[in-house]
């Protein structure tokens, strides 16, 4: 089996299959109990490294890309490119990307399935070539994320979309520019079109565009290329099409859900937590109710600090695409607001089954009830280590920031899901003070720690 060392993450090595999926999956023990207290150096954004990978197709010309963070998303889509022909290098956090002119216009369904972010291919292989064949994409199971937003964008252009045996296809003479308005603000479609319109001829203006950090660093990386973009992180965005783009040189902007999540580990704790190499107005909304539950907040240039020694407090809720509540964070919060002494609300706008996590944290004794897209979160409840199995990547993470504060030791498994989107999760956490060991999957890791026999494991 075709695979790629990754080497390092969480303090071992593991080899990655070309479906993205680790080997062995492993389990992380989390043993309760330990104040967290120090700093944690972000790794590059996972939502933007992958979407600066796919706008590299663009030219021929060598890329060069670094703080990309050595996760499994990234090996995956490392995959994808070299399986269209393109020559890729990855070592440390840099990445150098040759398209050349031997680009293949077709994604494999083996690839695509496993990774949805792998769907930005799309736009700039239609770009460069006048054709792609994409398969139907998958990833976590977080509920619909239409991809008619995106498709519906790319006919504006001129591209001609056809849907057959779970593969789309695309086609076009020559793209042009239009003013494309979208239903929703996709990030997805946005980063999409934005990477096609590069090519198209004329303007192209993309209306009720995604206003994410993301978004904007992809857009200052295109403009490295030598596309004339405006506009970038607002909601109407116009790009100037039909520039030639060559290679560049480019640092990937901090991962702003990676510093939430150790924000977050280190206020559940009543811990002192401290981020480096992020711009604090990225996460402004979230910051501001981490402040209201009562978690004392100091913002830096590009770090943030949380600490907190008093009860928390209950606070609603709503997520919404930026700036509002990143629905990437709202799994590890709800853990915090089980802690507050009342009843918080959290409502969930963007994924329908992001609450899938909720059974699990049930189990560690969170007492969260769930209806509709609205979660009721009482507390402060007293959690309990026992065995979970980690839904997707966020649930995971919050399943594992649980584990910090539940009495006992907590097993959560299914650790390829978090090993999707965290460098190091294990061995940032170890470092600073938790008790968390990453393991392999044919281990009984609580029976080792706790005593507990393998029979009830199973």
């Amino acid at each position: 089996m075709k695979s790629t060392s990754a080497g390092g993450v969480s303090g071992y090595t593991e080899s990655y299959p070309v479906d993205g999926i680790p080997e062995n999956s492993g389990r992380f023990v989390v043993r309760g109990g330990a104040r967290l207290a120090g700093d944690v150096v972000l790794a590059g954004a996972k939502n933007s490294a992958l979407k600066l990978m796919a706008a590299s197709l663009l030219t021929p010309e060598p890329c060069v890309i670094s703080r990309v963070p050595r996760i499994t998303d990234v090996f995956t889509m490392v995959e994808v490119l070299r399986s269209l022909g393109v020559a890729v290098d990855f070592e440390g956090d840099e990445l150098r990307i040759a398209a050349g002119d031997g680009l293949s216009d077709c994604a494999p369904y083996e690839l695509v399935r496993t990774m949805r972010a792998s769907i930005v291919v799309m736009g700039p292989m239609v770009a460069r070539l006048g054709r792609a064949t994409i398969a139907m994409p998958g990833g976590c199971n977080i509920g619909p994320r239409r991809i008619d937003f995106h498709l519906r964008g790319l006919e504006k252009l001129g591209a001609r979309v056809e849907i057959e045996h779970g593969f789309i296809k695309l086609s076009c003479d020559r793209l042009r520019g239009a003013v494309v308005p979208l239903d929703y603000p996709s990030v997805g479609a946005t980063e999409n079109l934005l990477m096609a319109a590069t090519a198209a001829e004329g303007e192209t203006v993309i209306e009720n565009a995604a206003r994410e950090p993301e978004i904007v660093d992809l857009a200052e990386y295109l403009s490295s290329m030598g596309a004339c973009i405006e506009g970038a992180g607002t909601s109407s965005v116009h790009v100037q099409g039909g520039r030639p783009l060559h290679g560049t040189q480019h640092q990937v902007i901090a991962d702003r859900i990676e510093a939430g999540t150790y924000l977050i580990a280190g206020a559940v704790g009543a811990g002192d937590v401290t981020v480096h190499g992020l711009e604090p107005h990225h996460l402004e909304l979230f910051l501001t109710k981490l402040h209201l539950m009562g978690v004392e907040i100091q913002e830096g240039k590009h770090s943030m600090r949380a600490s907190r020694s008093g009860p928390l407090r209950p606070v609603d809720i709503s997520t919404l695409p930026h700036p509002g509540f990143p629905t990437d964070l709202q799994a590890q919060v709800m853990v915090l607001l089980s802690l507050a002494d009342g009843t918080s609300i959290v409502t969930e706008n963007v994924f329908e089954n992001r609450f899938v996590v909720v059974d699990e944290l049930n189990r560690l004794g969170a007492g969260i009830t769930t209806s509709g897209h609205h979660a009721v979160v009482t507390g402060p409840r007293a959690l309990t280590g026992t065995v979970v199995e980690a839904p997707d990547l966020r649930g995971g993470a919050a399943l594992v920031i649980a584990g910090l504060v539940a009495e006992g030791s907590t097993e959560i498994r299914g650790a390829h899901h978090i090993d999707r989107g965290y460098e190091g999760f294990a061995d940032k956490l170890t470092a600073l003070g938790a008790n968390v060991t990453r393991v392999q999957a044919d281990e009984t890791p609580l029976a080792r720690t706790t005593g507990a026999s393998a029979r009830t494991l199973r």
